[in-house]
């Protein structure tokens, strides 16, 4: 039996012309994928270091907050905006463009093994919230809640911010997505209308130094938080002469001023579930010998009593021009 050879012919032509066009198009996806890549490495600069730990247990957890102008920024947000944000039903509902990485193992200063995750927020928002004390807060306890739903983890918030190391670790490079869904968006129900701060309740709260007599060398804040049940839903930050606090969803904010100056970076915070009272307690950086005892209730700020020993003459007369 004889075959046709021009058919032969033809069958080959159509697998080479069948190779040729999966060829082509490998050869103009390929283009596409590297014109438009779905990720692209970046290497962030170090921003601040956090430290806190994990609650199951116990051991030292380091989040590096780096910076890179790769991650887009989130929308627009005035400090207005950002508390009735955190009063609000769900603060989670306005999201923070971020890169977060994988956990790698350091060297803490007391040469004991812990567990370190860089997290990249976009750099001009990471300089907006070094200048206000709220809004480095609220990165970190984003921060915070991005690495407990991606590993699955259950971080204390009682954190600190290292004050003479900005990262823990090499920095190195990471990568991350330049097409996916949208990470910014802000949820607002029309149904229910956002809380404002005139709408927000003003704990009650107290102020003592101790000792009572000699030297004093601490300043301590109980503040009472009836409803709260657990520290996870606190955002606090203590400055040199200031003190703000936040309680989720919608419960209380307060922010003191008070007239003495104290060791920010050495303050440790203790939240009682049981009796819900939030304890701060921190030392003076410039110790004189004076007690001060604060009890306000609901009053915007202003002290109602303050009984005093051996107060400097500024200290003294704005406590007086301050009690009603």
């Amino acid at each position: 039996m004889m075959t046709d050879s021009s058919l032969l012919n033809s069958e080959l032509d159509l697998q080479q012309q069948e190779e040729l066009y999966q060829q082509l198009l490998l050869q103009t996806l390929g283009q596409i994928n590297s014109e438009s890549p779905d990720s692209k490495v970046i290497r962030p600069e170090p921003g601040m270091c956090v430290k806190t730990f994990s609650e199951s247990n116990k051991e030292k957890v380091f989040i590096n907050v780096c910076q890179s102008n790769s991650v887009p920024p989130p929308p627009e947000l005035s400090r207005e905006k950002l508390v009735e944000l955190l009063q609000s039903d769900d603060p989670s509902g306005f999201r923070v463009p971020m890169s977060l990485g994988e956990p790698h193992t350091e060297i803490d200063n007391s040469s004991q093994g812990c567990t370190a995750y860089d997290v990249v927020i976009n750099q001009d928002f990471f300089q907006k919230c070094q200048k206000d004390p709220l809004f480095q807060q609220f990165v970190i306890l984003v921060s915070v809640e991005g690495l407990e739903n991606k590993y699955n983890l259950e971080l204390s918030r009682e954190w600190k911010v290292l004050k003479n190391r900005k990262f823990l670790g090499s920095v190195s490079e990471q990568n991350i997505r330049t097409k996916s869904r949208p990470v910014i968006e802000e949820l607002q129900p029309p149904e229910k209308s956002p809380a404002t701060t005139k709408s927000l309740r003003r704990p009650e709260f107290t102020i003592i130094v101790e000792p009572p007599a000699g030297e004093p060398e601490y300043l301590i804040a109980e503040i009472k938080l009836p409803g709260v049940g657990s520290s996870r839903s606190l955002v606090l930050d203590v400055g040199e002469d200031r003190l703000v606090l936040t309680a989720q969803p919608s419960l209380f904010h307060l922010d003191i001023f008070h007239p003495f100056l104290v060791d920010q970076e050495n303050s440790v915070a203790q939240y009682n579930s049981s009796t819900q009272v939030q304890k701060i307690s921190t030392l003076f950086l410039d110790p004189v010998t004076y007690r001060i005892v604060f009890d306000a209730r609901c009053c915007f700020g202003i002290y109602t009593r303050a009984s005093y020993q051996a107060v400097p003459p500024a200290t003294a007369s704005l406590l007086r021009s301050a009690s009603l």
